[in-house]
C-alpha cells in the first residue's frame, strides 16, 4: 500500500511546487492531470519546489479517465462540500493503494464525480468565515493526517541531514548574562 497525491487540473504553479516538495518530505508519488493553468518546467516550479523538485516523483495524464485507468485503489476527495472530516477516515485500514485527490484551485473536483463518491469525500473543518484553504496548505494537512495514522512509514522523526544531536552540540546562551 502507498500514499498518493493527486492535482486535478492545477492553476497555481507555486501551489503545485509547494505540494512537490511536500510530497518529497513524505515520499509520496504526485498525479497531475491534464490542463493545467502554467507550463509545467524547472523555470516555473523551481522557487516554490526549492531545490527539491529533482526528487519529487510525478506523473502526467491527459485527463481523469487516463489516470483511473493507470491507478487502481482507493480515491478520496477533497472538496469543501465534503461532510466529513479528513481525520475521520481510518487510513490505516485501507488495504489499497490511497489516493487523495484535489481539485484546481478555482472551481475544486468537478460536481458530478464528487456526487458519485459521497462516501469518499472530505473536508478540513474551518470557521464558516473561511470559504477554503489554500491548495498546498490543504495537501499537506491532509497527508500529514494519513502519514499520522500509518505511523510515519519510512519518515524520520529526528534530524538526518545536520544529525539528531545538533542542538545540543551548541554552547550558546542567548539569555545568559556574563
Amino acid at each position: 500500500m502507498a500514499v498518493h497525491v493527486v492535482l486535478f487540473e492545477p492553476e497555481i504553479p507555486q501551489n503545485t511546487g509547494n505540494i512537490l516538495r511536500t510530497c518529497v518530505a513524505t515520499n509520496t508519488r504526485v498525479h497531475i492531470i491534464k490542463p493545467l493553468g502554467f507550463e509545467l518546467s524547472k523555470e516555473t516550479l523551481k522557487r516554490s519546489a526549492s531545490n527539491h523538485l529533482d526528487m519529487a516523483e510525478y506523473t502526467l495524464y491527459e485527463d481523469f479517465q487516463d489516470f483511473e485507468s493507470k491507478n487502481p485503489g482507493t480515491y478520496f476527495y477533497m472538496t469543501r462540500y465534503g461532510k466529513k472530516p479528513h481525520s475521520s477516515f481510518d487510513f490505516a485500514s485501507v488495504k489499497d493503494d490511497i489516493y487523495l485527490i484535489f481539485g484546481k484551485e478555482s472551481t475544486g473536483i468537478p460536481y458530478d464525480r464528487l456526487r458519485d463518491h459521497l462516501d469518499f469525500c472530505f473536508r478540513i473543518p474551518m470557521s464558516g468565515n473561511c470559504r477554503s484553504l489554500n491548495l498546498s496548505n490543504a495537501v499537506a494537512i491532509a497527508l500529514y493526517e494519513v502519514m499520522r495514522q500509518l505511523d510515519y512509514p519510512d519518515l524520520s522523526l529526528h534530524e538526518v541531514q545536520k544529525g539528531e544531536d545538533f542542538l545540543e552540540s551548541f554552547d550558546i546562551h542567548p539569555f545568559k548574562k556574563g
